[in-house]
């Protein structure tokens, strides 16, 4: 015999959800004659640890690094297709793709997926033509800017404050601005990852920090809290 509340039930949804988020934060920081990138190494989903050793920084050429982070699966088609996009660049230009010109690549990579975006944020950090620090952020569909300094990813809202004042100076009454030193810098990124896995528990594990100088982009790892 039915359970005659059966006819009371509400009926249940069933529906597809193509996005899931894995936490993980990415900051980059341009000097005079460097940039530097760094990222934490969990992958995570709602509470469940995947994995404590997947940095989100993607070595694109000596003196050129992303920083992806985001929806894991997108993360992976996206950094697959920049690869491929860079090896037809170069066969059919006979030169490796600079800092400037792999931004506005990956621009248009995201603008045509804009109806149905790659759920990712992307900071690529390298160094121009003149030899300077440059970092280039996008928004999922492609817009993106020239900046000195950018957080994105999970503690991206705790990460970004601190960097408008140690760097930006921002509300700060100060009459000279200090030049930024890649010491200082490096400092800086392990005090804020620090600071964004006691709060964050989407943030961990790990740092790995790319410093990318003229004679080549050297990697650094400092461990964070596993908990």
């Amino acid at each position: 015999v039915s359970n005659k509340m059966d006819d009371y039930r509400a009926p249940k949804e069933h529906f597809f959800q193509p996005y899931a988020m894995n936490g993980g934060t990415i900051l980059a920081i341009a000097g005079d004659d460097f940039s530097l990138i760094a990222s934490d190494t969990r992958l995570s989903e709602g509470f469940r640890i995947h994995s404590r050793e997947t940095p989100k920084t993607y070595k694109l050429t000596e003196q050129m690094v992303l920083g992806c982070c985001g929806f894991h699966g997108d993360v992976l088609t996206l950094t697959k297709r920049i690869n491929i996009q860079m090896k037809m660049y170069e066969h059919m230009h006979n030169k490796p793709l600079n800092c400037t010109t792999m931004s506005q690549l990956l621009s248009v990579m995201l603008y045509n997926r804009r109806f149905f975006p790659y759920y990712t944020y992307n900071i690529i950090a390298g160094l121009d033509e003149e030899g300077k620090g440059c970092i280039y952020s996008f928004d999922p569909v492609g817009s993106y800017e020239r900046e000195t300094y950018r957080a994105g990813g999970s503690a991206a809202a705790m990460l970004q404050p601190l960097l408008d004042n140690q760097i930006g100076y921002k509300n700060q009454n100060v009459d000279r601005k200090e030049p930024l030193s890649k010491e200082k810098a490096l400092v800086l990124v392990k005090d804020v990852f620090t600071a964004a896995a006691e709060r964050d528990i989407y943030t961990g594990d790990g740092i790995v920090i790319h410093v990318i100088t003229s004679g080549g982009t050297e990697e650094i790892k400092y461990p964070l809290r596993r908990d």
